[in-house]
């Protein structure tokens, strides 16, 4: 390529914590109707005093031990002064010298990323567009906003956009933010530069990208806009930029500030924050097994499918619910290489059943114990495929054992050799021109034949019982 990009993001994402970031309003993103989750604090009074909010720092903390960061023991708030009518104060609590996690890092497509830094502040009001007025809702105002920093170790859309998705994973698995980006709980801006040299271009930064094909498309064509305006003789201005997503462009909004302009002075009406090893030590128990450790062991440990592993490590609440169903299952079976046949009935049957519906555990009403039972069925062969889809569909429903569907259904196997047998007799006398096509070594007959039969025996009987059968009886 002509020109080299560079490419470094910043993520800003709502924690889920009970209350804002130094007050005791409520922190709740859903609320519709504007401005009941407010204060004097949060509004920018005269005379308040914020608190910090200890359950916000310590999400924080943990982000950062999971992303391999060091934690700044010694560190402080600072007032970042900008005037914006969604900024009740007049200046934003935030970070600037100390973040409280730095040089951390995390690895997309097999290169590492470095993470410069992840700092805590508070979130701005939310500005609603109407016709030629603004109007502002100061419920945001205040939430704990975590923000995540990298170096521009990008050089492409696709790897930045797999770098969001993996960071949403993880906040997800360590349970600081749902991290949605369609609720604007997670906010993804890039900063992109393009160079012929190795030196870095002028930078652009792209605001508030909301989803993460946005991100790809966003950085796309920036790139391909500073190409055009270098490749024409101009020079790129350092500024930001915003998403247009009815044009699929990127449209100027500012000139680029710089950190001077935002005259950072330490929070005077905050104390200086000291940490200890006792407190972070016991933040970092908290951290649980991460997307890619559960991608590692799924792998090593139940040798099952790429695209499987895939679906359990972004469906946490689906992943726990294999593995208690593949313990059940090893259980009824008394064997121990069962981990792709279990992913196979949940990955397909299952979520068939559902047809696109985020899984909860809570909210399915088949049990591990009851779905290990029915899988252990169908392997041994106590039913067939077509009765399984029954008695599936059944449990689905109403949750019941499929044991007991079977007999309250009737839907047990045909045992008695003597009554299949008949069965078999009626149905090569009702036939005789498919009887003829099989004597003609027609393949198809025979398969017509014993469709016969599983339709009167309502897919009780087993197909190649009956393949013999017919075998012996066709004279």
């Amino acid at each position: 390529m002509k020109y080299r990009a560079t490419i470094g993001l910043e993520v800003h994402v709502e924690l889920k914590t009970n209350s804002k970031m130094f007050c005791s309003c409520k922190n709740d993103s859903e609320e519709t109707k504007p401005n009941v989750n407010v204060c004097p604090v949060c509004m920018g009074h005269p005379g308040t005093l914020p608190t910090m909010n200890e359950d916000a720092i310590r999400r924080v903390i943990k982000v950062g031990l999971a992303m391999g960061c060091e934690i700044n023991k010694s560190t402080y708030f600072e007032r970042k002064n900008y005037f914006y009518p969604d900024l009740p104060k007049g200046y934003q609590i935030s970070q600037y010298a100390y973040p409280l996690c730095k040089d951390g890092h995390s690895y997309i497509n097999g290169a590492k990323i470095i993470v410069e830094r992840i700092h805590l502040e508070e979130d701005t009001a939310r500005l609603v567009h109407d016709g030629k007025d603004t109007l502002v809702d100061f419920n945001r105002a205040g939430v704990p906003l975590m923000e995540l920093v990298t170096d521009p170790d990008f050089d492409n859309a696709e790897d930045a956009q797999k770098f969001a998705q993996e960071l949403q994973l993880i906040l997800r698995y360590l349970d600081v933010s749902n991290a949605d980006m369609e609720r604007g709980q997670m906010r993804v801006e890039a900063n992109i530069s393009i160079s012929a040299t190795r030196k870095l271009g002028t930078k652009v930064e792209i605001k508030n990208l909301n989803s993460f094909k946005v991100v790809g498309k966003a950085i796309d064509y920036e790139i391909k806009r500073q190409t055009e305006v270098l490749d024409s003789g101009g020079e790129v201005i350092q500024a930001t930029r915003g998403w247009d997503d009815k044009k699929q462009v990127t449209v100027p909004q500012r000139t680029k500030e710089e950190a001077h302009d935002y005259r950072y002075f330490p929070e005077p009406d905050l104390p200086p924050l000291e940490l200890d090893d006792k407190l972070i030590d016991e933040i970092r128990l908290e951290v649980t097994e991460l997307p890619d450790q559960k991608r590692v062991r799924f792998r090593d440990q139940f040798k099952i499918k790429d695209e499987d592993i895939e679906t359990f490590v972004l469906n946490r609440d689906l992943s726990e619910f294999y593995e208690k169903v593949l313990s059940e299952f090893k259980e009824w079976s008394g064997k121990d290489d069962l981990g792709q046949v279990t992913a196979n009935y949940i990955t397909s049957d299952l979520l068939g059943l559902m047809k696109g519906q985020t899984f909860s555990e809570d909210e399915l009403k088949i049990s591990p114990e009851n779905f290990a039972e029915f899988i252990n069925l169908v392997h041994s062969k106590e039913i067939n495929s077509k009765i399984a889809k029954i008695v599936l569909l059944e449990m689905f429903k109403t949750g019941k054992d499929p044991s007991d569907i079977i007999k309250d259904e009737g839907l047990s196997k045909m045992d008695d050799s003597n009554e299949l047998e008949e069965v078999v007799q009626k149905v090569i006398d009702g036939n005789s021109k498919a009887i003829d096509d099989y004597k003609k070594g027609k393949g198809n007959a025979l398969q017509f034949l014993i469709g016969q039969v599983m339709a009167q025996t309502k897919g009780r009987a087993n197909p190649e019982v009956l393949e013999k059968l017919f075998t012996k009886l066709i004279k």
